[in-house]
């Protein structure tokens, strides 16, 4: 075990934050103050950047409100609603930083969560660093921040982790850094995913599949209240549930492409359709059913994810039968 000490001039990068928002008013009045302090903290200057993506509510009036105090803040708008992997794919393109960092806007970053993260960006095969989301759920606080997936029964199976390692399977787009170079050679997060859930997992991978890092940074600290952010508010139950299993059949048929995990997944998957009929589960059907109506564009997706892999999927996973 040991230490490193990077001279300050090693961490001098141009870093952006970027936070979509979705109707999320009361989120922006009470918590971007508080990421605009903590850009101002940074020895550096940081860019900031809002993307409002077709908000009904006051979010644009206040931000506009917040930046006549703030001159270091940019309010990007879309006329209708896109989704969370369309809204942040246009912060980073606006982005003039070299590292762009995403926050939602039901999070609120400590004071000091920057120059962990960037530390990470001295090895220039590192993608994207994640911080230690300390969550919000009920009466307690759950930390999350490092993911862990493995392959089971013909599925990709995603957990928390726990937070004493820094290697992690996903960086969330909801509190994390990354490479903005890298991003556009992988061309961002992919909005068939849109409007939420997988897009940072997807891009994740397939960065790590390129030859790319994704890391965990416990010293990074932001606090996450989930049950106030977009997802919450505007989706129901079942809304929600039926697009997790809809993104879980997208990512792998777009991404698995190791013989022994397709044969799994098509072997598995009958098994996994009387199951569920079983179970008298109506969004699994619904979400297979709208994976297969985007067949076409996954097969698409699929054949340029191809053309950036370098590892297979058998080097970045553990299986389990």
């Amino acid at each position: 075990m040991y230490n490193v000490i990077i001279p300050m001039n090693r961490l001098k990068y141009h870093v952006s934050i970027v936070i979509p928002n979705f109707n999320g008013a009361q989120l922006l009045e009470r918590n971007l103050p508080k990421v605009i302090a903590s850009a101002n903290a940074y020895s550096m200057d940081v860019e900031l950047i809002v993307v409002d993506d077709g908000s009904t509510d006051k979010s644009v009036s206040i931000t506009e409100n917040i930046i006549l105090k703030n001159g270091n803040l940019k309010l990007i708008q879309h006329e209708k609603n896109k989704g969370f992997a369309s809204s942040v794919n246009t912060g980073v393109a606006a982005a003039s930083g070299e590292i762009v960092v995403l926050l939602n806007t039901d999070v609120i970053p400590e004071t000091d969560f920057l120059k962990p993260l960037l530390v990470n960006f001295t090895d220039e095969k590192v993608f994207a660093v994640g911080c230690l989301d300390r969550s919000i759920e009920g009466d307690g606080v759950v930390e999350r921040g490092r993911g862990e997936a493995y392959w089971r029964r013909g599925l990709l199976i995603h957990r928390r982790g726990e937070v004493n390692k820094k290697d992690t399977f996903w960086v969330s787009g909801g509190s994390g850094a990354f490479r903005k170079n890298i991003w556009e050679s992988l061309s961002g997060m992919d909005e068939l995913y849109s409007p939420y859930y997988w897009e940072d997992i997807d891009l994740s991978y397939r960065a790590q599949k390129a030859g790319y890092k994704v890391l965990f940074e416990p010293d990074s600290i932001v606090v996450h209240r989930h049950e106030d952010g977009s997802v919450k508010k505007n989706y129901s139950s079942l809304q929600t549930t039926k697009i997790a299993y809809r993104n879980q059949f997208i990512f792998i048929w777009k991404n698995i492409t190791d013989t022994k995990l397709v044969l799994s997944h098509v072997l598995w998957f009958f098994v996994h359709l009387i199951r569920h009929a079983m179970l008298l589960d109506l969004a699994y059907y619904l979400g297979l059913a709208l994976a297969v109506g985007r067949l076409k564009l996954i097969i698409k997706a699929r054949l340029g994810a191809k053309k950036t892999a370098k590892l297979s999927d058998s080097q970045l996973m553990h299986y389990s039968q």
